[in-house]
């Protein structure tokens, strides 16, 4: 299999991989009614960091304020559950079931990525399923209204300002259509990246020549594993809490119940 990275060559409409610091200058507001006029400062802010007009008219042609987004950012009220009630809500029994399935019915794939990164079936499994059911749901938000709200609410505005420049990256070089739809925070495809570790740790993981996070289980599972490996794992090594690789989980989500159910779910997995 090869595995490619992606975005390696810098196009001629290069968006820069950090928020210039010009692009924090666009008021932040609490709620929708400063939205528009935040679209237009970020816009004037970001073709004077170098991002096409272009790009810009094709990204914002359709961006709106998004409230589901607004409403699912103060709601994560599940990672706040015991391991047990987390479990529960999310279907982590179904998850371990139909994941050794997974594992069977793509034991090549798993092979394969765990001899290029280090990472078994089972983690990758376990969040494959756990963000989406294996693919079977992935959100159904304007991606650039979910991410550009959040790059205008105060809450968290530098980190997906960043964002909304990855976003706009990959609408640039065409792997985000600007009409995609997606999580409520702007995640994309079968394990849910946000648009920044698309661009960091995005992979060709069937060998077509591109990345697509959406309709390839294979690019997905691979960027995956290359995220993990991005954020220290070690192949070989355990990752149950307190192991070595239990760190790289922790770098995918900050909830400790979801690392803890992400860990065990891919024990039971990598044990059959």
């Amino acid at each position: 299999m090869r595995m490619t990275r992606f975005l390696l060559a810098a196009s001629a409409a290069c968006i820069l991989h950090a928020v210039p610091a010009a692009a924090k200058a666009a008021q932040c507001g609490n709620n929708g009614a400063g939205f528009e006029a935040w679209v237009g400062e970020f816009k004037q802010e970001a073709a004077a960091n170098g991002v096409s007009a272009a790009v810009l008219d094709r990204a914002f042609a359709n961006v709106s304020y998004n409230r589901p987004t607004i409403s699912a950012d103060r709601g994560q009220k599940s990672f706040k559950l015991s391991f047990d009630a987390f479990m529960q809500k999310r279907g982590g029994a179904t998850i371990i079931s139909r994941g050794k399935s997974m594992k069977r019915a793509n034991a090549a794939l798993f092979a394969s990525i765990e001899r290029r990164y280090g990472v078994p079936a089972g983690p990758l499994i376990a969040i494959w399923g756990m963000e989406t059911g294996f693919g079977s749901y992935m959100g159904n938000q304007h991606t650039l209204s979910a991410v550009s709200t959040l790059a205008y609410d105060c809450r968290r505005s530098d980190y997906f300002t960043d964002q909304l420049y990855a976003a706009l990256q990959l609408v640039s070089e065409g792997y985000l259509n600007p009409q995609a739809r997606g999580a409520a925070h702007g995640e994309i495809g079968q394990t849910q990246f946000l648009p920044r570790n698309v661009v960091r740790f995005g992979v060709d993981g069937d060998g077509d020549g591109r990345v697509d996070m959406v309709g390839s289980r294979a690019d997905a599972l691979a960027s995956t594993a290359n995220f993990l490996k991005g954020h220290g794992w070690q192949a070989g090594a355990g990752y149950q809490p307190g192991e070595p690789n239990f760190t790289a989980i922790a770098g995918w989500n900050a909830a400790t119940v979801y690392q803890q159910a992400i860990a065990y779910i891919g024990q039971q997995i990598d044990a059959n």
